[in-house]
């Protein structure tokens, strides 16, 4: 086949380190040689080739001066310069570099995937497809003085070559960039150079491409004999990184601490994690007992359900650890547990499993949605005082039933994910949200009726093709404690002042926030978890001595009676003992936010196996994915390496890799700012959780958390990992690099923060997302629950157009566009969103929304209503649903808005772009633009229909431009495309 070859100028190379670099781009110190700039006028460019992944009997370099023309096919035929190099010296005249590509004068060619070499001046080497400016053949050290071993690990950067730039005390600094390093193992990088007379030597270190670590500006110093650089540590007299290593013969610990306890027929088994001297990378769980007889199960966490187990049956649990190298514990302790009851639940569902970008998100507040069951509506405590009473408006309104009952109005809206509130028990004064749990093990039956389950839910959508994803909370709990972990007692006593608070002592009634309590006839408490008598074992300092504080209703306030984490009432194993001080600080991660959100010690392994075995319920039950609440309050490290495997390995091992590869995972990491980085601290912005971690830590999680807070911060933004995961190649989809992604996908919050415009939204959006695993898994929203844009504690109030112009560029715009319940409809607009008990929730965001989804409807696909009557057939006729349901079928119709890469190259227009996505004989190619008008240039020739309007452009000159359609409405042209989609509406037109 003929080779392939493009003549035109590339994006110029320094880009390349912009990406692959991990070090501040820096020349070195000042005492060393600065970079130098060669002479346009008499530029020559030595070509060094490498041929040893090859095996060509022969290379040839074709290439072009910049400006010029190309040599002759093959080229000219280079000479061997050293062992498996290759060379050809170049006179380029007065350019500035050149085109290249290689080949063996036979047909066979290297052409950079199709792109070809662009080249500078100087000496340049390419070694498996990477560029780099070194002589590969220069001195490596056979002189009879002194000599010095160099090796440098790039593990941490992930540099794919690298250069050893360095002086000789007293002698001069090599010419930037220094002589090239050799390979020498995975991560290291080797090079022996001469000394002369001398014993010691500064040194800096590059990959090439101009991105250098010089020891934050103070150079190395070296000295004779082996040295390893590695993360900024410098050891002298080293030993050899690569040298063949002793083979792991050492087993892990013994896990320890192994306990089983059941609940129907399902057991949760936990243990403490085993300790080794490389690494534990699983546990073997073995099980007797039964009919099933001995079963073995690899589990990649410290908690393993298993469920489906006879009823009344005693089993027996052991574990194992296991390191890499298959070195195997000893047999824990066994663990007896005997299974009660078959509960009468549904058969689990399954997850969808498909790529959830596919799927726009409506989100609900599933207590506030559409009432289908009124003898589960709760008040509360704060019912009366809170103004919901005189409303007759509940906080506990809505339920799984009405949201059963409505899922024809979500999918007619056009959404096929719907993003519920938390579901697990809580106990709160003003628990409606979810966000305060108490039993995680238990759904709320504040939420569930009969045929009305949360499973129930969960196999109602799936069999509308909806997915469900469930709002989790790893962080707190709340009331204060959590059922089964622990819960402290709090001082209390039934005075005169305080009788209408503490409820009587009922030791027979267990608070399930559905039952009437008989003595009080209330449901939220029942006396469990407050004492006037000091209980046995109390930790809490002065036990119910008067603080000299006075409540807001004048009562004396006493020690003990409200929860703090550093009153001693709660232990340190469970959870965190201070309050957050700086919220940009480490505290953040490991201290309280509030009185009311008991803040878990996450870096527990107790803590991790009762909140693993609590998630592990409701993955086991068919949910589509998690929405994590307060992500950024848990450090990264600890997510690694605990909770997002175990979410993984859960749902691999109920339902298979490929419905582990879409479950989808998406933080709420709260930064509140309008920068790329929150304030400068890496670990406190949203794209940082999106990535793996790139060193090692030590095995105590709490130990690493500190450790990893602190080597991110040291590196700083300028040294975090970036990716092209959401950007074309040209007009090329590239298949993307997830290797380095963690697991857990972001709300876009810097999007969010600035959707008070959209223009601003799109700037700020884009800006951020070379730094994002991959920024087209993004969930984008305008407000929520929490805020709205900027932070602002109302909900959206910036006018129908603004509306309408912020979902078109969500709709068409990289990641998953999301609506918070009634934005259809500017439900509560300019109302505020939460003001906690002190006002009804009828004046709030937060409203109830049921009285405008009254009456019947039936979806007959996405975005199409085949009936509707009643109130809910006014709803569905408002503008922006119109323009909703058109954005939807848009989307769904073209998948390049739904999992396209993009780019702004050759594009003008202020919301202009163009996205690619190919995937086996599907290739989709759109040029979308919102508002504005714009120009796309140097675009693929063809036919290309507006799915907007019908409207179909021949390009033959690579150029398409498209007039302004006006505030909130769009143009996408689509090549080759499926023409109009839908019928003109208020915007879409």
């Amino acid at each position: 086949m003929r080779r392939r070859h493009r003549h035109r100028l590339l994006r110029p190379l320094v880009a390349f380190a912009a990406v692959t670099g991990i070090f501040a781009t820096a020349t070195p110190n000042a005492d060393s040689t600065p970079l130098e700039g060669t002479s346009a006028a008499s530029a020559t460019t030595t070509v060094f080739y490498y041929t040893k992944t090859k095996n060509w009997p022969a290379t040839y370099l074709h290439y072009a001066p910049d400006g010029g023309s190309w040599t002759t096919v093959p080229g000219v035929r280079m000479e061997t310069a050293c062992t498996d190099w290759v060379k050809e010296t170049v006179d380029l005249g007065s350019a500035a570099g050149l085109q290249a590509t290689f080949n063996n004068g036979s047909g066979t060619w290297d052409n950079n995937g199709g792109t070809n070499y662009a080249l500078g001046t100087g000496t340049v080497t390419v070694k498996d497809g990477v560029v780099a400016h070194s002589d590969p053949c220069a001195d490596t050290g056979t002189g009879t003085g002194n000599q010095a071993t160099v090796y440098y690990s790039t593990a941490t950067s992930g540099w794919s070559t690298a250069n050893l730039h360095y002086a000789p005390t007293g002698g001069s600094w090599t010419t930037v960039p220094g002589v090239g390093m050799e390979s020498a193992c995975s991560g290291w990088w080797k090079r022996t150079v001469d000394l002369g007379t001398a014993t010691t030597l500064k040194a800096a270190f590059n990959n090439g491409n101009g991105v250098w670590d010089n020891n934050n500006g103070g150079d190395y110093a070296l000295g004779s004999g082996t040295t390893t650089v590695k993360d900024r540590t410098v050891t002298a007299g080293a030993a050899d990184p690569c040298a063949a290593q002793a083979p792991d013969t050492q087993a892990p610990t013994t896990p320890t601490g192994v306990t089983a306890s059941a609940t129907g027929t399902s057991v949760v088994v936990s243990w403490k994690p085993a300790t080794d001297d490389t690494a534990v990378t699983k546990y073997q769980l073995t099980r007797t007992g039964g009919t099933e007889g001995t079963v073995v199960t690899d589990v990649g966490s410290t908690v393993w359900s298993d469920t489906g187990l006879a009823e009344k049956t005693t089993y027996t649990y052991a574990v194992k650890a296991v390191d890499a190298a298959g070195n195997t514990s000893p047999a824990s302790s066994a663990a007896p547990v005997t299974t009660g009851e078959k509960a009468p639940a549904p058969a689990a569902g399954t997850p969808l499993g498909t790529d959830p970008r596919k799927d726009p998100i409506y989100f609900v507040l599933t207590a506030r949605f559409y009432d289908g069951d009124t003898s589960n509506d709760r008040g509360g405590s704060q019912d009366v005082t809170s103004g919901n009473a005189a409303n007759n408006d509940p906080m506990f309104r809505g339920d799984f039933k009405g949201l059963v009952g409505k899922l024809d109005y979500i999918k007619a809206l056009g959404f096929s994910a719907v993003w519920i509130t938390p579901v697990v028990l809580n106990r709160s004064d003003y628990d409606y949200h979810g966000y305060h749990g108490y039993d995680f093990y238990k759904v709320d039956p504040r939420l569930e009726s009969a045929g009305a389950s949360y499973q129930d839910l969960i196999n109602a959508a799936h069999a509308k093709g909806m997915k469900i994803y469930q709002d989790v909370v790893y962080n707190h709990s709340s009331r204060w404690g959590a059922k089964g972990l622990f819960t402290p007692t709090v001082y209390g006593v039934r005075d005169t002042q305080w009788s209408w608070y503490y409820d009587e002592k009922n030791a027979g009634f267990d608070y399930d926030g559905l039952t009437v309590e008989p003595k009080s006839g209330k449901s939220y408490y029942n006396g469990d978890l407050w004492s006037t008598a000091e209980p046995s074992g109390n930790t809490c300092l002065n036990w119910g001595k008067p603080t000299g504080g006075k409540s807001p209703e004048g009562y004396t306030l006493y020690n003990c009676q409200w929860p703090s984490p550093t009153s001693g009432m709660f232990p340190k194993a469970y959870y965190h003992q201070c309050w957050i001080g700086n919220w940009e600080g480490e505290d953040s991660r490991s201290c309280w936010l509030h009185e009311d959100l008991a803040d878990f010690n996450t870096e527990n392994a107790t803590v991790q196996n009762y909140l693993i075995g609590a998630y592990d319920k409701y993955i086991d039950m068919g949910v589509d994915g998690f929405r994590v609440d307060t992500a950024v309050h848990i450090p990264r490290v600890t997510w690694n390496r605990r909770f997002l495997p175990a979410i993984h390995d859960r749902v691999t091992q109920r339902f298979g890799a490929d419905a582990a590869k879409n479950f989808f995972v998406f933080g709420e990491v709260g930064a509140f700012v309008n920068d790329k980085w929150n304030r400068g601290s890496v670990n406190h912005s949203a794209q940082f959780f999106t990535w793996k971690e790139r060193r090692e830590y030590s095995a105590d999680d709490e130990k690493a958390a500190i450790e990893q807070y602190d080597y991110e911060e040291q590196l700083g933004t300028g040294n975090q990992p970036t990716s092209a995961n959401a950007f074309l190649n040209g007009n090329s989809y590239h298949t993307p690099d997830r290797s380095q992604f963690s697991g857990m996908n972001i709300i876009d919050m810097r999007m969010h923060m600035n959707f008070g415009d959209a223009q601003n939204a799109y700037n700020n959006g884009k800006d951020s997302d070379d730094s994002v695993n991959d920024a087209t898994y993004n969930v984008v929203y305008v407000d929520s629950h929490d805020y709205g844009p900027n932070k602002s504690s109302t909900r959206y109030s910036g006018g129908t157009d603004a509306w309408a112009e912020n979902m078109a560029l969500m709709w068409t715009f990289r990641g998953i566009p999301t609506l918070y319940y009634g934005s259809e409809i500017e439900f509560q607009k300019g109302k505020q969103i939460d003001c906690g008990p002190t006002c009804p929730l009828a004046g709030t965001g937060r409203a109830y929304y049921g009285d405008h989804l009254a009456g019947g409807v039936t979806a007959s696909d996405f975005g199409t209503v085949a009936s509707a009557s009643g109130e809910v057939a006014t709803t569905l006729a408002q503008p922006l649903v119109k323009h909703l349901q058109r954005l939807n079928r848009i989307r769904r119709a073209i998948p390049a808005l739904q999992s396209g890469q993009y780019s702004t190259d050759g594009i003008t227009g202020s919301m202009a772009f163009k996205r690619r996505y190919t995937s086996g004989s599907t290739d989709s190619f759109a040029l979308v633009t919102v508002t504005g008008g714009a120009t796309y240039t140097g675009i693929p020739n063809g036919t290309y229909t507006d799915a907007v309007t019908g409207d179909v452009k021949t390009v033959s000159g690579g150029t398409l431009s498209v007039a302004a359609p006006g505030k909130g409405n769009l143009r996408v042209y689509v090549l080759n495309g499926p023409g109009k989609i839908g019928a003109d509406g208020p915007y879409l037109k």
